[in-house]
């Protein structure tokens, strides 16, 4: 996925300007800044759910080219909210996401792909639960796996782990990896700078609405621009087993 000159406007305001972003088959890319600095805004444009000015190509073709049954082949999204109106059961939920390979020979990976996205989200005990009786964190791991089991060559993911508690947060993150590993193109958005340091290959920072530095965690989380930009002290210190950056607020 390419993303060059993106701009979005919201309600007479531009919230995003000129944002030019790139992820690779096999990488993570995260999306991270204060709130209010366009992230989701910007998932948003991506995932051609809202209007934009630029160019977005996905498949080789401009995202504006794509039919909405072909574009779901393509690209999965997950909203930071998950929202049902009807009292569908867990499994029902997850197998939804293989909605837009129906009569088509992927369909023959259904099952495959839904097992295999509850066992990574660890949504199997609770399979055949009404979605709305489960907590906010448990329908947050459901509607992550209704968009594993979508299968797509790109994921577009808006704050995953904001309703997890640290095992789960861990485990989407580990998710996100291996599909990455498989070949996919990964773009979560998080506030947690450390999953983000730890997990991503390369990271944005974004602020009122602009890239403000963009590469290897390692190289662009530095104490300086992260205290400009969260407008807080921020120190960055090394991990001492991985080396990753580790981000602690000044207190």
């Amino acid at each position: 996925m390419r993303a060059t000159g993106i701009s979005v406007e919201l309600g007479g305001r531009r919230v995003v300007s000129e944002v030019d972003l790139h992820v690779d088959p096999g990488e993570v890319v995260a999306l991270v800044g204060p709130n209010g600095a366009g992230k989701s805004t910007l998932l948003a444009a991506l995932a051609g759910d809202i209007g934009y000015s630029g160019e977005i190509i996905i498949g080789d073709r401009p995202l504006r080219d794509h039919k909405a049954a072909e574009l779901a082949r393509l690209r999965s999204v997950l909203p930071q909210k998950a929202t049902l109106s009807f009292p569908f059961e867990v499994g029902e939920v997850i197998r939804m996401g293989r909605a837009p390979w129906a009569g088509r020979p992927e369909a023959a990976d259904d099952e495959a792909a839904v097992a295999e996205a509850m066992k990574w989200t660890e949504t199997t005990a609770f399979e055949n639960r009404p979605f709305p009786a489960l907590s906010g964190g448990e329908q947050a791991r459901v509607a992550l796996a209704r968009v594993l089991a979508q299968r797509t060559p790109v994921l577009l993911l808006d704050e995953p782990t904001a309703a997890l508690d640290l095992r789960h947060q861990e485990l989407v993150m580990t998710s996100a990896r291996s599909r990455a590993s498989d070949g996919a193109a990964v773009v979560v958005v998080l506030h947690d700078l450390g999953l983000a340091a730890a997990y991503a290959d390369r990271a944005y920072v974004l602020a009122d609405g602009r890239v403000r530095s963009c590469g290897p965690p390692a190289e662009v989380f530095t104490g300086a621009l992260l205290s400009e930009v969260y407008q807080h002290r921020v120190e960055v210190i090394e991990h001492p087993r991985t080396g990753a950056p580790m981000i602690v607020p000044y207190r």
